[in-house]
């Protein structure tokens, strides 16, 4: 990345103008991701004192940036890992073992012995096999397990990849205890982007009732974590961070008695909305005289970091110099040889009519989930680049 600041200074101001200070002054020679660290540290906060006495286990996925890592630590933050080397990553900047948990349900055994080794004692699972690998490679472990919710009004359901029934969550309790494990808890997650906090209700109720049994069958749980789910918006109107939070832990608490530990894995609603990626317009066209809608190519595309415009599920936000003119409807597309690379079709997006390429476009609302699912080099085109402020 080339960047030229023109020798300004930099002073503490708001989130938002201290990011467009930088991309007033920059200029940059591929499509970079600016991350804001005091408006990642403002969600933290926000999230912090609505949860309460939970703990917030950010979920490294999310963003890996190391500089997100260690800005999180300095507020006392935990973390969520869903493979080796975020652990890795998480530790090397300073964690201590005490604060990763290794979340994921589905870990190569040299992983979970790796993970032992280097002092993590809190792993999730929901199935015998997982079990078994982790009594093996990490004796007298901790472990939860994790709950299918079946009942999500989330933008996006996890309803079926991860998780199990409640008469396996209990099973699977038994059968840790038999393992010589221990098995401390539950975890589940509602689905990403649950917008209202009043969605959560039927899910919590549902996992609640298994909650109560489990305690009932003799099983002294004392963990909960309840994942993540916390949006963040795109342009659309949300609850505040802390006002949404303290409203879900009111229902936690109503429902999960005995619950000494509270988890929370915030992702998406923590770096999200710190995020924009600088882009630039490559092509402004149209496929004939007839056609109603323009095409923009940008210079990044689903390939090298907006893979969750996959069934045009999220809408990013579009700023350009041009703005406040003649606008009209456009096909956003990426600029790699593949027919796949098309962001927003179904619904074009209003576009300046007097776009033009080499025009700079900015994508608000891109923190999470874009720089780690950029390819390493398709089609050629750079990863995306991540410059933190």
């Amino acid at each position: 990345m080339t960047m030229s600041l023109q020798n300004a200074p930099l002073r503490a101001h708001s989130p938002v103008s201290r990011v467009d200070t930088v991309l007033a002054l920059a200029e940059f020679d591929r499509p970079t991701l600016v991350i804001d660290l005091d408006r990642v540290e403002a969600q933290y906060r926000a999230l912090s004192a609505g949860l309460g006495r939970a703990q917030i286990h950010y979920a490294v996925k999310a963003n890996p940036a190391e500089e997100i890592i260690d800005r999180l630590l300095s507020l006392g933050s935990s973390f969520d890992a869903a493979s080796r080397r975020e652990i890795a990553l998480c530790l090397s900047r300073g964690a201590k073992p005490s604060q990763v948990s290794f979340g994921n349900t589905i870990k190569r055994a040299a992983d979970i012995r790796w993970a032992w080794e280097k002092g993590i004692t809190l792993f999730a699972a929901d199935a015998e096999e997982e079990l078994e690998k982790i009594a093996e490679n990490a004796p007298g472990a901790q472990v939860y397990i994790r709950l299918i919710v079946e009942t999500s009004e989330a933008d996006w359901p996890l309803t079926r990849k991860f998780g199990c029934d409640a008469g396996k969550a209990l099973a699977l309790l038994d059968y840790a205890r038999d393992l010589a494990l221990d098995p401390v808890g539950f975890s589940f997650h509602v689905g990403s982007q649950t917008r209202e906090a009043r969605m959560w209700a039927p899910a919590l109720d549902a996992l609640a009732a298994t909650w109560t049994a489990a305690r009932a069958a003799g099983h002294d749980l004392s963990v909960l974590n309840i994942g993540g789910g916390f949006p963040a918006s795109y342009g659309e109107e949300l609850a505040p961070a802390e006002a949404y939070a303290a409203q879900v832990m009111e229902m936690v608490e109503a429902r999960f008695p005995g619950a000494r530990h509270i988890m929370a894995e915030p992702g998406r609603g923590m770096v999200a909305e710190a995020g924009t990626i600088v882009a630039e317009a490559m092509l402004v066209s149209r496929k004939s005289d007839r056609d109603l809608h323009r095409w923009v190519y940008l210079d990044i595309g689903r390939f090298s970091g907006l893979a969750e415009t996959e069934g045009e599920a999220i809408r990013y936000r579009l700023e350009t110099p041009r703005d406040g003119g003649a606008m009209g409807p456009c096909i956003l597309a990426g600029p790699s040889c593949d027919s796949a690379d098309v962001l927003y079709e179904k619904r074009p997006v209003q576009l300046p009519l007097d776009l033009r390429a080499g025009d700079r476009v900015l994508i608000r609302g891109t923190g999470a989930y874009t720089s780690t699912y950029s390819s390493v080099g398709f089609n050629g085109f750079p990863p995306l680049d991540v410059l933190c402020i």
